[in-house]
């Protein structure tokens, strides 16, 4: 990609498409196309409409270091350094899990229970979002309940990680609602209580990580994909101590691995202040959430 040759759009998507295809990326156009989008500022339909546009020196160097990320696997949004979710962008570094459309299925579980809560009449409600990276979900939360005092304690055991949460909390106007503390899940949060706890923790069995796609595996953070022997154990610690740390009422809500959901019942299921559970399945039929609810 010689920068003396005129290199327009047209001529960009086809050279770069075609790369991709040798670097067996799986949306090679797609990829191609987002990433020339971002460099450029626009939508990929600008893209369609100035095919015959040629880059300037800048724009080139940059899209070339984008595509030669791209081509090595790294995953789009750590090109980029964000990632939309719910209809907000957020900051995502190398420090945290890329958030995924599964994860919607648990945000929106908690944004009904939280509505269907207020309209029962209660007042001054927090959340504990655990293993929160990103922030995403704690932060979704806050957005999408339209519950102004709602409140939310996010924790991670990455400094990392916390700093990102705490950039993206800023970022949406949400910093003054959202204490985002370091620590190991409910540890930090001792003597709290709270109308729901929600997380999304590492649940990939540990034998199983080395079969990840190449994205996953070599670029995000293992901490937050490893889930131990069986891909249960944060669930095993979380299911003994999290019940009692909610409200009269209360509620937790996890995202869990493909087969992991009857286990993860089970294991609310044992705590006393556990009267029952549901799972919620996301788009492609596979039960995705836990929803376990307290007396």
């Amino acid at each position: 990609m010689a920068e003396r040759e005129l290199w327009t759009i047209r001529r960009l998507l086809t050279w770069t498409t075609d790369f991709f295809k040798t670097r067996d990326i799986e949306s090679p156009r797609l990829d191609a196309e987002v990433l020339l989008a971002a460099v450029l500022g626009k939508d990929r339909m600008y893209l369609y409409v100035h095919f015959d546009e040629p880059l300037e020196p800048a724009e080139l160097s940059t899209f070339r270091s984008y595509v030669k990320e791209r081509g090595a696997h790294t995953p789009m949004a750590y090109v980029l350094g964000r990632r939309e979710f719910m209809g907000l962008e957020f900051c995502v570094t190398r420090d945290t899990l890329i958030p995924r459309p599964d994860t919607e299925i648990l945000v929106q579980t908690a944004v009904d229970f939280l509505r269907a809560r207020r309209a029962a009449g209660a007042d001054a409600m927090s959340i504990a979002d655990l293993g929160t990276g990103t922030g995403a979900i704690a932060l979704s939360v806050l957005y999408h309940a339209d519950v102004s005092d709602l409140r939310a304690d996010a924790v991670d055991i990455s400094p990392g990680a916390a700093a990102v949460a705490r950039e993206n909390a800023a970022q949406l106007g949400l910093a003054e609602r959202c204490s985002v503390r370091e620590g190991d899940l409910l540890a930090p949060l001792a003597g709290r209580t709270y109308d729901m706890i929600v997380s999304n923790p590492p649940y990939i069995p540990a034998g199983d990580i080395a079969e990840l796609m190449t994205d996953v595996r070599a670029y995000e953070p293992h901490l937050a994909l490893d889930g131990g022997a069986d891909g249960l154990d944060f669930y095993r610690r979380m299911m003994a101590d999290a019940p009692a740390m909610l409200k009269e009422g209360g509620a937790i809500a996890v995202e869990v691995g493909i087969g992991q959901a009857a286990d993860v019942a089970a294991l609310a299921e044992r705590h006393p202040r556990i009267v029952r559970t549901e799972t919620k399945k996301d788009l492609a039929g596979i039960e995705r959430v836990v929803a376990a609810y307290g007396a």
